[in-house]
């Protein structure tokens, strides 16, 4: 292989309040150096998102895995998809429970089994068969996503307003290989309806690879990214000849005028272009490439560092 790895990740798409600015930051850079670490080492594409995204998952700042927000119920229920572009392999599980990382799970499901998406029930089964340990419900659960529910609850509360907050978080990656992969995961929408998938579990909307063009994963609304297959349509823009920016920043811009949706995506296409970008007030994005990590929140925002004196930072704790 020849290719120069690259990964991007994201931690959700929305509105980021002040006094998480930092936790949300420092998750993102840290997810994309312990991916980056995987590359580097010549590990694939899919190693990369998948360790990424689980690195989100255990942190409490992002709406997936621990931190996850509650359904109506009060409860954690979770969707994730890995894809694999070298074979349009893919695996996802959709409202699952008492499990820590559900990206792990969708690896499984794509590597275990025939099929592609496993939910609720079934995918629990699925997850006893292969091994993995039950996490309490209440292990997921944060102070604040308990908070926030219970705000939901109020009669003259508007839960539109706090979706506003979402954090799905996810990656791409391209290896020396050339191979391409993506990883989305999500806790859904706050006091959402039980059995609620969104956009996440869905193979072309929450995230899509093929080596032919590329990898996308996005956040956002996730119905208004279901009705246009926001993933797959970027990939599609990328084929056409235009750059991941642009093909990001088109196919945003169709959403928003189509069907009045906001979100954010991430990309690289195959020969290791990418881009980060959302119609949204925030998101929170960091990328590796070339060993310079470049991250930010705010449009416009880039901050650049050398891979070295990140990693040095980070061992410091931040």
């Amino acid at each position: 292989g020849r290719m120069k790895p690259v990964i991007v990740v994201h931690g959700g798409a929305g509105r980021i309040f002040k006094e998480r600015e930092e936790g949300s930051r420092a998750g993102v850079v840290r997810a994309a150096l312990q991916g980056y670490g995987i590359l580097k080492k010549g590990g694939s594409a899919l190693d990369a998102v998948e360790e990424a995204v689980r690195s989100m998952e255990d942190d409490p700042h992002f709406n997936a895995g621990r931190g996850s927000v509650l359904n109506e119920k009060g409860e954690v229920e979770m969707d994730a998809i890995i894809m694999d572009g070298k074979n349009l392999d893919s695996g996802a599980v959709s409202a699952v429970k008492n499990i820590a990382n559900p990206i792990k799970l969708a690896r499984l499901v794509m590597e275990k089994t025939k099929h592609m998406l496993l939910t609720d029930h079934g995918a629990h089964l699925f997850a006893q068969a292969v091994g993995i340990p039950e996490t309490p419900g209440e292990k997921l659960i944060t102070e604040r996503s308990r908070e926030r529910w219970k705000k939901n609850l109020e009669p003259d509360s508007n839960p539109q307003e706090f979706q506003k907050d979402l954090g799905t978080v996810g990656a791409v990656a391209i290896d020396r290989e050339g191979n391409v992969a993506c990883a989305t995961s999500t806790g859904g929408l706050s006091n959402k309806l039980i059995g609620r998938v969104g956009d996440t579990a869905c193979i072309g909307s929450g995230g899509y690879a093929d080596n032919c063009s590329g990898a996308a994963s996005t956040t956002g609304h996730g119905e208004s990214i279901m009705k246009v297959v926001l993933a797959r349509l970027i990939l599609y823009h990328v084929e056409q000849g235009m750059s991941p920016e642009m093909a990001a920043d088109t196919a945003l811009d169709y959403m928003k005028t189509r069907v009045g949706g906001l979100g954010g995506v991430i990309v690289v296409s195959n020969s290791g272009e990418w881009a980060a970008r959302f119609s949204t007030k925030q998101m929170s994005w960091a990328t590796v490439k070339d060993d310079q990590l470049h991250y930010g929140i705010y449009a416009g925002e880039r901050d650049t560092k050398p891979v070295d004196e990140a990693l040095i930072s980070e061992s410091e704790g931040f």
